[in-house]
């Protein structure tokens, strides 16, 4: 299955910011699936981004959850962010900003 038609992932990163947004329809069990993965990625790399969600009471269609890092700990957030794709079984980012391998 192609996780990218379900959930959308954009990279933005600048000199002191990294974020990762993690755009998908409302469904229960996905969004439940995404809030998961950010917790064990969380536990695995010992890191603590701020997660942001955009939506109220989570009836909106369409919904996103943000994680970003700022400051010092945005240098290492390329881990974290390549490793929810990969819990997330998400091969690449809707820009492509992360790539295999690097």
């Amino acid at each position: 299955m192609d996780r990218c038609q379900e959930i959308k992932a954009n990279v933005k990163m600048e000199e002191c910011y990294a974020g990762m947004s993690l755009v998908f329809h409302n469904q229960g069990e996905l969004r439940e699936e995404i809030e998961t993965a950010i917790e064990k990625v969380k536990k695995e790399t010992k890191m603590e981004p701020l997660i942001f969600d955009n939506s109220k009471d989570h009836t909106e269609e369409v919904q996103a959850l943000y994680v970003e890092f700022s400051d010092e700990v945005q240098r290492e957030s390329g881990a974290f962010f390549e490793l929810l794709l990969k819990e997330l079984k998400i091969d690449k980012c809707e820009n492509d900003v992360i790539q295999k391998g690097a």
